[in-house]
């Protein structure tokens, strides 16, 4: 998934310099690509949504642990169940009211303002890696809890601990 989110934003960075070029040539009969704002706000929650649950199983988000080597290994323990699950209950969350969303958009048949492409299709596109983020997102819990160990040979991200 995260591949794809980077071909996405590949792609939507591609365009932007066309559409700025194009902006900037406007005298000689050039212009904007129609409807560039469209794209990358569509295309920007698409890549957010590939990137977001790869960076959690890897462990690669940020992490604050100005007081973290001082806690003992339980509390550190805790804190890391209480934190994969409350990232599962909002990755959850987000993708239950988008889906809401995206039927909501689909029934009223609202379409964007420029390409006049269905709201609609944004949502379904984001949908497909949000509901394997919500995969993710319970798997890394099962870890944390115990209950699930990763794959042989899985490395995540250097602990900045």
């Amino acid at each position: 998934m995260a591949w794809i989110g980077a071909l996405v934003l590949a792609l939507l960075a591609a365009m932007s310099v066309l559409s700025i070029i194009g902006r900037a040539l406007s005298g000689l009969g050039l212009g904007p690509v129609p409807g560039d704002f469209e794209l990358v706000e569509a295309g920007t929650a698409l890549a957010v949504f590939c990137f977001l649950p790869w960076a959690h199983l890897k462990r690669g988000h940020a992490v604050v642990d100005l007081l973290w080597r001082a806690y003992p290994a339980p509390l550190r323990r805790v804190l890391d169940v209480a934190s994969d699950a409350l990232m599962f209950g909002a990755w959850a969350l987000l993708i239950w009211r988008m889906g809401v969303a995206m039927l909501d958009y689909r029934a009223n048949g609202e379409v964007t303002f420029i390409l006049q492409f269905p709201v609609w299709w944004g949502y379904a596109a984001s949908m497909i890696p949000g509901v394997l983020g919500c995969v993710v997102y319970a798997w890394r819990l099962l870890e944390s809890v115990g209950l699930a160990t990763p794959p042989e040979g899985f490395e995540p991200a250097p602990a900045a601990h």
